[in-house]
């Protein structure tokens, strides 16, 4: 009985070191479907069985580098060419592995009677913020086709309020920038309007994740561990998709059949894509990114870009 006794109080014991090694972090994210696989890594337990203490908190793109200022999230989920802002503000912050590239799942809706996009010169468009996906995105469709940000006019929404702008028939407004799963809101109702372009045909959307310097620094297992945790995550939505559409759908009102939908329209990155990613695109793209950016004036000095990315937790 004493044996026993002293094998329960063990256990116990090592339950709570267990419980007491978990490392805490608050990621911050928004509900675009790209992001999916960091909110199943810890509703299914993938984090947690690797020592960590996830919250996820939801937090408009033009906001989150505040939170990561501010101490509030020492980790977040954004594209690649706003890590290029947020460092060249002030606020760094470096990136440790991809999560998705859009086929798709970002996109240009337009009324009718405009054709090709060179038809917007002069026109009002819906998009986020200055220094977000949606805005950069609408920035580099312009330049492809011979236009600015400076010719058109911008409504500054975000890319649920864009669609829904769309969807209602808004008068004042003749295109909008959306993502997924705003855009198959869209798509369902064909008198919203035409989806005009997408990342099929301006392959320009990619995000990836990223922490604070500091963190990084003290916590080099953690790191490690969320990187894993989310090539788990990606193996367990091969191994389960039902169960795993349902997990991430249900995170952003979707049943898991319509949030499957929406995610067909990107690619998440596995550990392979992502070495492969990190070796030279990354890179290449992050500088033709950062032209643009002075370009729009959103940046007015370049970050150190060769601090951009620490690739060593892929391995």
């Amino acid at each position: 009985m004493k044996k026993t006794l002293v094998t329960l109080a063990a256990a116990v014991l090592t339950l709570g070191t267990s419980y007491a090694q978990e490392t805490k972090v608050v990621i911050a994210i928004s509900g675009w479907t790209g992001f999916a696989p960091l909110t199943l890594a810890k509703e299914a337990g993938i984090y947690k069985k690797h020592g960590l203490d996830v919250s996820i908190k939801k937090v408009p793109q033009k906001d989150r580098h505040l939170v990561l200022a501010s101490g509030d999230a020492q980790c977040a989920a954004t594209t690649v060419e706003t890590w290029i802002g947020w460092n060249a503000a002030g606020v760094a912050t470096t990136q440790i592995f991809q999560l998705d590239k859009s086929f798709g799942a970002d996109g240009m809706v337009v009324k009718a009677g405009i054709n090709k996009i060179s038809d917007l010169k002069g026109k009002t468009i819906a998009a986020d913020a200055p220094g977000t996906a949606t805005y950069f995105t609408l920035a580099w469709m312009l330049k492809k086709n011979g236009l600015s940000i400076k010719d058109v006019k911008v409504v500054n929404l975000s890319p649920q309020a864009a669609a829904n702008a769309m969807i209602a028939g808004n008068t004042d407004i003749d295109a909008a920038m959306t993502y997924e799963p705003y855009l198959s809101a869209v798509r369902s109702k064909p008198e919203a309007g035409k989806i005009i372009a997408t990342t099929l045909d301006y392959p320009m959307v990619m995000d990836t994740f990223g922490c604070t310097p500091k963190f990084l620094a003290e916590n080099p297992k953690a790191a490690k561990a969320l990187t894993d945790g989310y090539f788990e995550a990606l193996d367990m939505i091969k191994a389960e998709p039902a169960k795993s559409h349902e997990i991430m759908g249900a995170d952003v009102k979707q049943a898991g059949d319509a949030f499957a939908k929406s995610a067909a329209y990107l690619r998440w990155q596995d550990r392979a894509a992502n070495q492969k990613f990190f070796a030279g695109e990354h890179a290449q793209f992050s500088k033709e990114a950062a032209d643009l950016l002075m370009e729009m004036g959103i940046v007015k000095t370049l970050p150190d870009m060769g601090k951009l990315a620490d690739t060593r937790f892929l391995k």
